[in-house]
């Protein structure tokens, strides 16, 4: 049996921190499953190993265009524009494409009879932006205008077009999911998948210095992210003389005068910027990730293969579950995320049995699992789209 001839379309810069690095990992992922992987991206920042470049669409006469020079409006449109072209002339099993800048690609691939599936890093826009400015009124925050949370109806209606111009919508988390569904998404066009983690560079550590406990943040440091309820979930515990607590990542402007009466408190230490992330997570007992809104946080995979055991809100998006492999609190609930850094630090044995369970289990959460999983939700799809004629190169992936 064939295998699918996928056209990944991700309007930006391939290869970047962030979004850029998790579609690397679908593109390669996918190319090592044996799929025959096309590539219409805004620029290559990272050889992209067994998969084809058809466009750079920010790249001419191989130099890189700046975003700023054309705006990043027109730059989606037109590599909207181009690689709908593309679609309408190739010959493609699935058309993946990444929000911002694919409206037009998702509807040629339906004109052209190719299932069109758009990928949902985040909960719905509408969601997050409601969650988002709610949080920073009650914690008294002004958020700028240049945060990719704030407020935008223009962009939340461009976005909401491009939800019903794709035949599916792949959400890596079944929050991801309820958040569309709550919307009047219906179920069939809500397809599961998930994201990973490179195993060369994320894996435990080969022993564990007796220390106190050590609970880690890692990430931007910004209000959807929860940190200010992280540190005041801190300060109820009581815990600065038997554990640290270690935050990592940007700060997010605004958010300095919130946090600054939290962060004077002892046992904690923030450390900004780490260069080695997977160093830090692999010394840390636990990960703590209160997020209000998320979508399906790598940082949650990368810390399960370090070794680091999960103490997240339910709207992480993580590949957990309670009791077992981590514990989870309800989003916001402050007090329950308390009792659990208390129960962490009083009970090793249940560390143990935790991280032993993680660990047991993120052999299965690479990305090349994850790979497996997209080639899944890609046949589901299609067989959902067209059932009496679905082309068999993308019926399994088996």
């Amino acid at each position: 049996m064939g295998h699918p001839r996928v056209l990944l379309s991700f309007s930006t810069r391939i290869g970047t921190p962030g979004i850029g690095t998790t579609a690397w990992h679908q593109a390669t992922g996918l190319a090592r499953a044996g799929a025959e992987v096309f590539v219409a991206t805004g620029s290559v920042e990272r050889t992209l190993p067994g998969v084809q470049v058809l466009t750079e669409t920010m790249r001419v006469a191989g130099r890189r265009v700046p975003y700023r020079v054309v705006g990043q409006a027109r730059a989606a449109a037109w590599h909207d524009a181009r690689v709908a072209r593309l679609v309408s002339s190739g010959a493609f099993d699935v058309v993946h494409a990444w929000p911002g800048g694919c409206e037009r690609t998702l509807r040629a691939a339906r004109r052209a009879g190719i299932p069109a599936f758009l990928e949902r890093p985040n909960a719905h826009t509408a969601f997050a932006f409601e969650v988002v400015a709610a949080e920073c009124q009650r914690i008294g925050m002004t958020l700028a205008k240049t945060s990719p949370h704030f407020a935008d109806p223009v962009r939340l209606a461009g976005e909401e077009r491009e939800f019903a111009a794709a035949d599916a919508l792949l959400c890596p988390s079944d929050f991801v999911a309820a958040t569309h569904a709550a919307r009047g998404e219906p179920p069939e066009r809500l397809l599961r998948h998930r994201y990973g983690y490179d195993p060369e560079r994320f894996a435990p550590p080969t022993e564990r210095a007796d220390e106190p406990l050590t609970v880690a943040f890692v990430g931007r440091l910004e209000p959807r992210k929860g940190v200010h309820l992280a540190l005041e979930a801190w300060r109820r515990a009581g815990l600065h003389d038997r554990a640290r607590l270690v935050l990592c990542g940007a700060l997010e402007p605004g958010y300095e005068a919130v946090l600054a009466p939290l962060l004077d408190q002892p046992g904690v230490e923030l450390l900004g910027h780490v260069a080695d992330p997977a160093a830090l997570m692999r010394s840390a007992d636990a990960l703590v990730l209160p997020s209000l809104e998320e979508g399906s946080a790598l940082v949650t995979y990368e810390a399960r293969a370090c070794g680091a055991v999960l103490l997240v809100s339910d709207r992480t998006g993580a590949c957990a579950r309670h009791g077992h492999d981590a514990l989870v609190h309800p989003a916001g609930d402050v007090t329950a995320l308390a009792v659990q850094l208390e129960r962490l630090t009083g009970d090793r044995a249940l560390l143990e049995t935790l991280r032993r369970n993680s660990l047991d289990g993120a052999g299965e959460l690479t990305w090349d699992a994850a790979a497996g999983a997209l080639l899944d939700a890609y046949a589901a799809g299609t067989r959902r789209i067209r059932p009496a004629d679905a082309p068999q190169s993308v019926v399994s992936h088996t």
